[in-house]
């Protein structure tokens, strides 16, 4: 298994660790529970070092962009981010990621799911037409999302950039605990505000500012936080998670993602997307919440009132702030109606739920 420079810091403090995306890393430290909640109430830093950053430089490089991504990433200027998705000529996503404007018109940076990596960048490369100068810089880049409401409280003594004011999907670049090149953003995977930081493992980086990090906030109540309370506090969001809610097979516009598909300009899927969109999808994501007591998980069947099969579960889980099961899942679209009622087979047991609207948790 692959490691990131922080792995060897997981394992001393006790991390429960398992592979996710060819890396070892940390599912939980001191319980899922007690984690969600001291990013929800606090403070908490998630090691995703393993996700994928790349860099696209040049005249064509936003031409490029363009053609591969749904979003319309003309919009977005020096300092600005965008959530958007590549997608394959049936429609389907690709992956989902965001998109970084370091220089308007001439350089950008992509953040990809670690899972799709070499797949992302075959994709990008394949529709590279223009000599568009590409760099993979994810091996060499870590990345920590401090999450939380006093998560920039914490971390602006670390640093001379405003970290306290920046703009949801924003971001700036400087000096950072005293390494320099450091490139911090608030783009979020928590709905708990904070801010995420991306540098170069060169030098002792990665060291200087885990450790400094901890050694300032730690006395505040900063908890390093495993992938499995990253996992809780996304769903309560309603936020998609790659090869669970969204895949090569989902469109953006039955994900829920219509808003980050943009037909001001043509891109490998806008053709077929225009069609569904005018046509109606036949499915559609929904968020929904256990009626009955009981925890619905990913691939559990969902019915209607009648037994009838009308979708699957994508993502399930216990919610630890509403004290209660909730879910993500596809059902036909005559079904995807706020307050519809459907059950989940779990367990050999047909359990009530109902459709809710997102986010299940409001921040």
């Amino acid at each position: 298994m692959k490691q990131t420079p922080f792995t060897a810091k997981h394992i001393a403090l006790g991390a429960k660790m398992a592979e996710f995306a060819g890396y070892n890393m940390p599912i939980s430290y001191s319980g899922i529970n007690d984690e969600h909640h001291a990013v929800r109430n606090n403070a908490g830093v998630f090691d995703v070092s393993h996700m994928g950053e790349f860099v696209l430089k040049g005249d064509n490089a936003l031409d490029l962009i363009q053609r591969v991504t749904s979003n319309d990433a003309s919009k977005i200027t020096n300092g600005k981010a965008q959530y958007s998705c590549l997608t394959n000529e049936n429609g389907g996503i690709v992956d989902d990621l965001i998109v970084y404007c370091i220089e308007e018109n001439n350089v950008y940076m992509l953040v990809v799911n670690a899972s799709n990596i070499d797949k992302d960048w075959e994709w990008i490369r394949r529709h590279n037409t223009n000599n568009v100068e590409m760099h993979n810089i994810s091996a060499k880049t870590c990345l920590l999302a401090i999450q939380g409401p006093n998560a920039t409280k914490m971390l602006q003594p670390l640093t001379d950039m405003d970290v306290m004011n920046l703009k949801y999907y924003t971001f700036v670049k400087g000096n950072f605990a005293g390494v320099d090149n450091v490139l911090v953003s608030a783009t979020g995977y928590t709905g708990s505000g904070g801010v995420e930081i991306y540098f170069e493992d060169k030098d002792g980086a990665a060291d200087k500012i885990w450790d400094t990090i901890f050694n300032e906030c730690g006395p505040k109540g900063l908890k390093p936080i495993g992938l499995g309370a990253r996992d809780t506090l996304r769903l309560e969001m309603g936020y998609c998670l790659y090869g669970n809610d969204i895949d090569d097979f989902s469109t953006p516009l039955e994900a829920g993602l219509g808003w980050i598909t943009k037909f001001t300009k043509p891109f490998t899927a806008s053709e077929y997307l225009q069609k569904q969109k005018a046509n109606g999808p036949e499915k559609k994501l929904v968020g929904f919440e256990m009626i009955d007591k009981g925890i619905p998980r990913h691939d559990y069947l969902i019915r209607d009132i009648e037994g009838n099969l009308i979708g699957r579960v994508t993502s399930g889980t216990q919610s630890p702030t509403l004290s209660k099961g909730i879910g993500l899942g596809y059902v036909q679209i005559e079904q995807a109606y706020i307050d519809s009622e459907i059950f989940i087979d779990v367990r050999d047991k047909s359990l009530k739920a109902k459709v809710v609207k997102l986010p299940f948790v409001k921040q």
